[in-house]
């Protein structure tokens, strides 16, 4: 199978895998292009309220394929920083689940999404020091507002990798399970995302990503979707809240 992005859609989580097997799961130019319009439609699918990015087999993302940086590197950069921010743009929760290397653009792509759930023995690397490239200045930014300037600069002066443990101690990983658990942890908490206010979540992410100008709109959205009384009603009356508020093309 040539690399490639695939894609399905269960119980309103959307899952992408990273498909290069043959390159530890390494992007190549062809699918940095493909991610963005791929992003686009899943935030178009009504039935789509989470998603889950993760690597083909025992390796989330070996980073570019580096034959792709031989004609042009500057051009590889810009498709892998289209991507990222697309990622780091989609409107609903997304959650980045790795195993084994996740490493260079693998970590750009992990940084853009809103949590990382790791298995026990992944490794995290940022690794532009080892071939002269000047990491954009957008995922410098995103990787110092997730682990703090001084673990920013240690990985990218060093291009050394860390354990697990230590991108858990350090805010690159959100939880570490251990080795066999990662499917089932991921499953179980988008089970419990799906559950949950997209109306609250979309908010949130928009609030925790920087964005000031919108609260006026997010009251407005809360007043009129009926998601608050629900919620209230819900827990009264000891059921699940049935939420109706769902983002859409406007509400970004």
């Amino acid at each position: 199978m040539e690399p490639q992005l695939l894609h399905s859609v269960t119980d309103g989580v959307a899952t992408v895998v990273i498909h290069h097997p043959a390159k530890r799961n390494a992007m190549t130019a062809g699918m940095w292009k493909a991610l963005p319009p791929l992003l686009d439609a899943l935030a178009a699918d009504p039935a789509v309220r989470a998603l889950v990015l993760t690597g083909e087999g025992r390796t989330f993302c070996a980073g570019a394929d580096i034959s792709t940086l031989r004609g042009s590197p500057q051009r590889a950069q810009t498709l892998a920083v289209l991507a990222e921010e697309a990622l780091a743009a989609f409107p609903k929760p997304t959650l980045a689940a790795i195993r084994g290397h996740c490493v260079g653009g693998g970590s750009q792509l992990a940084a853009a999404c809103d949590l990382r759930f790791a298995e026990e023995g992944a490794l995290f690397g940022v690794t532009p020091a080892k071939l002269g490239i000047v990491y954009p200045s957008s995922s410098t930014r995103r990787l110092v507002s997730l682990v703090g300037p001084g673990t920013a600069k240690y990985l990218l002066f060093s291009g050394e990798l860390i354990d697990a443990e230590r991108a858990l101690r350090t805010g690159l990983a959100d939880e570490v399970l251990p080795e066999g658990e990662l499917g089932k942890r991921v499953a179980e908490f988008t089970r419990l995302l799906v559950a949950r206010s997209q109306l609250t979540q979309a908010a949130a992410k928009e609030f925790a990503n920087g964005r000031t100008d919108r609260d006026t709109y997010w009251a407005e959205q809360a007043r009129g979707s009926g998601d608050t009384a629900e919620g209230v009603a819900a827990f009264l009356e000891r059921r699940q809240p049935r939420f109706t508020w769902t983002t859409s093309p406007t509400s970004g």
